[in-house]
């Protein structure tokens, strides 16, 4: 399920780039169905920035970054 995230997480990015509202509706709608379906097997960070809207940060995640930006939520960065 991280593979399809994370593409939905760039054509969502893409979308908003190219300020195509149809594109960033669709993708915003499939990862939210993505959580609902997949909580229990998702990494909790992952979920958080997902219900969070902190889209950059999940794709970062998804990336393997680890220095993920601390936001006003106050969470630690990166994954453990």
């Amino acid at each position: 399920m991280e593979t399809e995230i994370k593409t939905a997480l760039i054509s969502l990015l893409a979308g908003i780039k190219a300020a195509d509202g149809q594109v960033v509706a669709d993708e915003m709608a499939r990862l939210d169905e993505f959580v609902s379906r997949g909580r229990a097997g998702l990494h909790p960070q992952l979920v958080h920035f997902l219900e969070n809207r902190s889209y950059a940060k999940a794709l970062m995640f998804l990336g393997g970054e680890t220095n993920i930006p601390v936001g006003a939520c106050g969470g630690k960065a990166g994954r453990k």
